[in-house]
């Protein structure tokens, strides 16, 4: 069975959170869903422009995933927030985060057949902040995050008046070390975190293994995957990354 025309789905959700129409898209015919979120400025299509849903054809041939992606509606407001007031970023990327759990998620899940279905959240860059903070705000949904080449805080480039508290519960770098014992605690202790991170150039690691860092002091399980300064912070990275991170962390059949 090969990946083509009848594999992919795409569809415009109103969403009363984000007050727009978001693209989303799937890819492949059966498997553990997987949400991939895009870079910064990207849509639900980019993932397939560079060329990921190709490198991922081998799992989605097997059955062995199904591939999700939403426009990527926080991290344009990233790029955006200097045309609007302070703290908009902010709210939008609240609001961005319930969109998908209360509005894709299940879209997703009533695709899959399954009303209960864990979801592995993955991305990279901007898409790798997405990603962890999916599966550190909702480990009841998402059971584990890929994040590669990560930008973790994006603090460094916002103004003070920025730095709401719905930036605050928005970010996992900011919210998780204060996280009480209690039921998301326990429940996110029970899931696990990939941050993978080239050495090449317009890489971060400091990023991945400050994460990691805040994850591990509140017992949450990670792991940081350095791979080299061969590999810079582009989709030749990404492409070779994800592939391997799904087949390692999805069920074998």
């Amino acid at each position: 069975m090969s990946i083509g025309a009848a594999a992919k789905t795409t569809v415009r959700l109103w969403s009363k959170h984000v007050k727009r129409e978001v693209l989303c898209a799937r890819w492949g015919h059966f498997g553990p869903p997987v949400l991939l979120f895009p870079t910064a400025g990207g849509d639900a299509e980019e993932c397939e422009r560079f060329k990921m849903i190709h490198a991922l054809k081998p799992l989605l041939d097997a059955g062995r995933a199904k591939v999700y992606c939403c426009d990527s509606v926080g991290g344009q407001a990233l790029t955006q927030r200097r045309d609007h007031p302070p703290g908009w970023f902010a709210a939008m990327q609240s609001a961005f985060d319930r969109f998908v759990v209360e509005e894709f998620v299940p879209w997703i899940r009533a695709d899959c057949a399954s009303p209960g279905a864990g979801i592995v959240a993955a991305g990279a860059s901007i898409g790798a902040f997405n990603a962890v903070a999916a599966v550190c705000r909702h480990p009841e949904v998402f059971t584990k995050a890929i994040g590669m080449s990560g930008t973790y805080d994006v603090s460094k480039w916002l103004e003070p008046g920025d730095l709401t508290g719905d930036f605050y519960f928005s970010s996992p770098m900011h919210f998780v070390p204060g996280l009480g014992e209690g039921e998301i605690l326990e429940t996110l202790r029970k899931r696990f975190i990939v941050l993978a991170t080239g050495e090449g150039d317009y890489e971060d690691p400091s990023e991945s293994w400050r994460m990691a860092g805040v994850l591990g002091a509140r017992g949450i399980p990670n792991r940081v995957d350095p791979w080299g300064k061969q590999w810079r912070h582009d989709w030749n990275t990404w492409r070779a990354m994800l592939p391997q991170y799904l087949e390692e962390q999805l069920p074998k059949g």
